[in-house]
């Protein structure tokens, strides 16, 4: 994150389009802003090892940064999105209790956080898990203020995302082309791709406002550019045709 500066001067910001830029700490929300950042992140995890790992903190460390963020942020009426990592399982700890990812977005929301993210960082999930998860943070924080963020290291993703659909959550974190991943999950794969998932949506009848032809373009484009293969089934398929 030492390049946000840069980052943020060098892209063309289109109007109608969020910028987020992630902030661990106080020091991280005053450069982003100074950057133009107009909406943050904050990321956590239920995870006690992960949480040393990324952030190199305890959770109840991290939730006290948090707070100074979010207070900073609700100063500058810059709005603040909360991330929750290794909702389902972590690479040091292996599974992780629903109870324990409700009570991490339950300090999140608290803080004024307008959407939490619950993150399966290194895509073990299933439907079974996803489902257990949810129905335990939805008794803390409002479906309607919670998203899904699915890495597809075991091909679960989709499943899962139409788990939480079918339960009430209507945002869906995702990369053009499965692009990301997790440094500390060995095998672990991207996000789930953006492609595969407008094409599921689309096959359920929900709008979203997506061009998929464009969204595989930009993907094409994207892989090119970092000569790599795209992640999205759907680009695959769509590239044999």
């Amino acid at each position: 994150m030492a390049d946000h500066v840069e980052v943020m001067t060098g892209i063309r910001k289109l109007p109608g389009v969020s910028y987020p830029v992630l902030t661990p700490n106080l020091k991280g929300f005053q450069a982003a802003v100074k950057a133009g950042a107009t909406e943050v992140a904050i990321f956590g995890a239920a995870s006690e090892s992960f949480s040393q790992k990324n952030i190199n903190c305890s959770i109840a460390e991290s939730l006290q940064r948090f707070e100074e963020v979010a207070r900073a942020a609700q100063d500058a009426n810059i709005p603040v999105r909360g991330y929750v990592s290794c909702v389902v399982g972590c690479p040091y700890e292996g599974k992780i209790y629903p109870a324990k990812v409700a009570e991490v977005a339950k300090r999140l929301y608290g803080m004024g956080c307008y959407e939490i993210s619950l993150g399966d960082t290194i895509g073990v999930g299933t439907p079974g898990s996803m489902r257990e998860m949810l129905r335990a943070v939805s008794r803390e924080v409002p479906m309607s203020a919670l998203a899904v963020h699915c890495h597809d290291t075991y091909g679960q993703a989709l499943a899962n995302i139409l788990i939480a659909l079918q339960m009430g959550v209507s945002v869906v974190d995702s990369s053009v082309a499965g692009l990301g991943g997790c440094p500390y999950a060995r095998g672990a794969s991207g996000n789930v791709a953006t492609e595969d998932v407008v094409y599921m949506l689309n096959g359920l009848g929900i709008q979203t406002g997506v061009d998929l032809q464009k969204l595989i373009e930009a993907g094409d484009f994207i892989c090119k550019a970092l000569n790599r293969r795209s992640g999205s089934k759907v680009s695959q398929a769509t590239s044999k045709l």
